[in-house]
């Protein structure tokens, strides 16, 4: 009797799209990743600014002319309103590409994930009304709201509104808790009012790379060595698996997200699991390439050895893996949530240079 032959995949990513309800995003709106990434299984995408500014560097034949006709169009405009502007134009247009898989996936997947103002991470009100702004730009954006003091709100009404977020700026469990309620709190307001809840797809952020990044600094700083040199690279896996089993057994009606990638393990011990990994397109092309097979690993334990040794020698893991770790006005104040606004912040500003240099080129470099 014959055998059948294997199932023959593109690569490593697409096995574990095929194979495991994990799915894949591409953490970038350049169109040559953002290609890649659907060839490969892709269902989803982000656009922030931090992404616009790549974008930008690498596709400037494509966008210089769309400032200088935004510019043109809107002759009183800010040049951080023009960057907004093409922050919108980006999105709205590389949402196309995924709209097959929005249909497909009935709302679930085929997004595009556009993030709101930084500098309102402070505001609800302005961070709503941006939400709903964003969610109209095409029918399946999904919107980025930052887990702070003033975001949990937001969140809860633009769900309410019936408005698909993403949370982000999120690093720890107590976030993810909080992030989950408000969106319940949302969806239970639409439903009482016989609203469509149906294609709805809310995400919830850990950028597990950056809390990585946050203990690192810590431990410089404070000079802590821990039990073996590779500990401080589970504390953002640690969180997340440990916040995965709540969402399960608590029934939450949202996914977890991972990203911020600093090694394959914020990939593969994430596979198996009801969730979405969006690693940028440099760590696509290093895991296709890797020998890291696609097996279930999210729920496999992290070592307790290595739980052990990061809630003895850092306060802010503690914070960041225990359910009260962090309470809802502290969200703005955790390490790692004020360098990834700040990093943000940066980016709108830098983006704003960008379209100065398109629109008010120095004349020195015309002499």
């Amino acid at each position: 009797m014959a055998t059948a032959a294997p199932t023959k995949f593109k690569s490593t990513l697409h096995e574990m799209t095929q194979t495991t309800p994990t799915v894949l995003w591409n953490d970038s709106a350049t169109l040559s990743e953002l290609t890649y990434t659907i060839e490969h299984g892709g269902v989803g995408a982000t656009c922030n600014p931090v992404i616009v500014l790549e974008a930008l560097k690498s596709e400037a034949d494509l966008w210089n002319g769309k400032i200088k006709e935004l510019a043109a169009q809107n002759p009183a405009a800010t040049e951080d309103e023009i960057g907004w502007m093409l922050i919108e134009t980006i999105s709205s247009t590389r949402a196309k590409l995924l709209e097959p898989a929005f249909r497909e996936h009935k709302g679930k997947n085929g997004r595009l994930s556009i993030q709101t103002d930084p500098h309102l991470y402070k505001d609800p009100k302005r961070l709503v009304e941006q939400a709903e702004r964003f969610s109209s730009l095409a029918p399946n954006m999904i919107v980025k709201i930052p887990v702070t003091a003033a975001g949990i709100p937001a969140i809860e009404e633009a769900t309410y509104r019936g408005v698909s977020i993403n949370a982000t700026a999120c690093f720890t469990l107590p976030q993810c808790v909080a992030v989950a309620e408000a969106v319940e709190r949302g969806l239970t307001r639409r439903e009482k009012e016989g609203k469509d809840i149906s294609t709805m797809g809310p995400v919830c952020t850990i950028m597990v790379g950056r809390l990585d990044d946050w203990l690192k600094v810590v431990a410089e700083k404070k000079q802590i060595t821990t039990g073996e040199p590779g500990y401080l690279e589970w504390g953002g896996v640690a969180v997340f698996k440990k916040t995965y089993k709540l969402y399960k057994e608590r029934g939450y009606r949202l996914r977890l997200l991972s990203a911020a990638y600093r090694n394959h393990m914020h990939w593969s011990e994430l596979i198996g699991g009801d969730v979405v990994i969006s690693p940028p397109h440099r760590w696509q092309v290093r895991f296709n390439a890797s020998d890291v097979k696609c097996e279930n690993r999210i729920d496999k334990p992290v070592d307790p050895k290595i739980v052990s040794d990061l809630q003895r020698k850092f306060p802010d893991f503690v914070r960041a893996y225990e359910e009260g770790g962090l309470s809802v006005p502290e969200f703005d104040t955790f390490g790692a949530t004020m360098r990834t606004l700040r990093g943000f912040l940066d980016a709108t500003h830098e983006l704003a240079t960008i379209v100065r240099n398109v629109t008010l080129p120095n004349p020195d470099n015309r002499v």
